[in-house]
């Protein structure tokens, strides 16, 4: 169960596209920036930390890959209700020696998440400024510092509500999504597994078992504007009937984390591509 609140932000410049029916746009843009985050180190840690990051800014507008509004996918099937694309995610390592919980146990590797993600849309408004979509994606988890590892599967339906121009503010970008947490037994092991030779007085061994991972919250909001991006995102984590709610990593059953991030576009393509919402 990685740190999920990062990606959010990274993601938050494909929230800023203005997509409404039948634009021509470029066929990509490119640019950089920074953003600053605050989040746990693990979902269930209570160690928070701010980390300043490179915000990459990459639009993709092809027939197969997209970089766009909805992330980094590979579009295998697109109707006019139902999607199905691969879905991205990843995670940043932990330092297991600055964490007190997981003090002596080994570090936590950086993570890549994979898979498909299958996307229905439920409903849109007749201007085409909002609309709902229930998506699933379905993500295996794999290492990618040293030798790589399989680190189990994360499923992660949830309800997405995308709204252009809020409150009349022209330009701006508003989502929100809210669901559960899936994860199989390999994944709730890799971050809340305590092995018997790292059990302590007030860290007993404990090994984790597949199910509900708790539920969260994220809203972002973002603005493309002639030359720069800006965006934020805040995100509420509830671990609460979490089947590794017991394990003694897990210190908190709730939290906030939020970010804010700014990038430059540096350039993007004579090209135009027609675009749908």
């Amino acid at each position: 169960m990685m740190r999920r609140a990062l990606l959010p932000l990274l993601a938050a410049p494909l929230l800023s596209l203005p997509a409404h029916a039948a634009e021509e746009l470029p066929l990509w843009e490119v640019g950089v920036g920074v953003a600053a985050v605050s989040f746990p180190d693990y979902r269930g840690s209570d160690r928070q930390r701010v980390h300043a990051l490179p915000v990459p800014y990459l639009i993709y507008r092809g027939d197969f890959l997209k970089a766009d509004r909805d992330g980094i996918r590979g579009v295998f099937f697109d109707s006019d209700r139902v999607e199905l694309n691969m879905s991205l995610a990843a995670s940043l390592p932990v330092d297991s020696d600055g964490n007190g919980a997981r003090r002596g146990m080994p570090d936590l590797q950086p993570t890549l998440e994979f898979g498909p993600s299958l996307e229905v849309n439920l409903w849109r408004s007749a201007d085409r400024q909002a609309r709902v979509d229930f998506r699933m994606p379905l993500r295996a988890a794999f290492t990618v510092h040293g030798s790589v590892r399989h680190v189990g599967m994360v499923f992660t339906p949830f309800i997405n509500l995308d709204v252009k121009d809020p409150l009349g503010q022209h330009g701006w970008n508003l989502g929100m999504l809210a669901g559960p947490i899936y994860g199989d037994a390999r994944q709730h092991r890799y971050f809340y597994d305590v092995d018997p030779r790292y059990a302590l007085p007030d860290r007993p061994a404990y090994r984790a078992s597949g199910g509900y991972g708790g539920s969260q919250f994220i809203m972002a909001l973002s603005k493309r504007f002639d030359r720069f991006w800006v965006g934020s995102f805040v995100r509420y984590d509830n671990l609460s009937g979490a089947a590794f709610a017991d394990s003694p990593l897990v210190r908190k059953k709730s939290a906030w984390a939020a970010g804010i991030g700014m990038a430059w576009v540096l350039g993007q393509s004579s090209t135009l591509v027609r675009v749908e919402d």
